[in-house]
């Protein structure tokens, strides 16, 4: 006769992406309440969850956008190729309007606010587990717009930029230089003169003191941060 497995050998394996510990905490423990679902690991930057995630095979990755020492939809595009059985669903604090299309393009299968509580996050995760993609309501009309060719004119110049890009002019408007902004990407100084140099043709600004009060003023405006 054959034993029956351990109930936690069926549940659902999601593992945690997030370098704040306290929200890791937070979501394992709503994670918990699931009896089908089940914690696997967690970590704190790309890195370790690309080494986990590979290894522990989970079905859904929970991973924040703001990760030390790179961006999550850097880690979203290394996972579809190392871990492309692996969902994932982005729960970050920053404004769907701006990454939300960045997350579903680089192969991310959900994007949620952190503020919108648990009920919610549960609901997204549930979605997101049955083969679905989440977003809000507002996001998916504005999305579907996006992907049939039906942009708004009224567009920021911003949502022309690539990831890539985007990053840089994010740090810009923190008032980064270059070396320090190298550093964290991990590329050369050269390389994020390229990036600075494309950034200001597609904004159309000609100085690179024009450059970082754009970059300042934008992410300073209601729900940039």
């Amino acid at each position: 006769m054959t034993a029956k497995r351990p109930a936690a050998a069926r549940r659902k394996k999601i593992f945690i992406v997030d370098d704040h510990p306290m929200m890791r905490e937070g979501l394992a423990q709503l994670i918990a309440q699931e009896k089908d679902l089940v914690v696997c690991g967690e970590a704190e930057d790309a890195a370790g969850a690309l080494q986990q995630i590979e290894k522990l095979k989970p079905v859904l990755a929970l991973v924040d956008i703001t990760l030390r020492s790179t961006n999550g939809l850097e880690l979203i595009k290394d996972l579809r190729i190392r871990a492309p059985l692996t969902a994932i669903l982005v729960i970050s604090m920053h404004d769907e309007s701006l990454y939300a299309e960045r997350v579903l393009r680089a192969g991310g299968r959900g994007y949620i606010m952190k503020q919108e509580g648990g009920k919610k996050l549960m609901a997204a995760i549930r979605h997101v587990l049955g083969g679905g993609t989440y977003v809000s309501e507002k996001m998916a009309a504005k999305i579907l717009d996006i992907f049939s060719g039906r942009r708004a004119d009224g567009a920021s110049p911003v949502e022309t930029l690539t990831d890539r890009e985007f990053e840089v002019f994010q740090l810009l408007g923190q008032g980064r230089g270059t070396k320090e902004i190298a550093e964290q990407l991990h590329v050369s100084a050269k390389t994020v003169e390229v990036h600075r140099v494309n950034i200001k043709q597609k904004l159309k600004v000609s100085t690179a003191a024009e450059l970082i009060h754009f970059a300042a003023r934008w992410s300073e405006s209601p729900g940039r941060a």
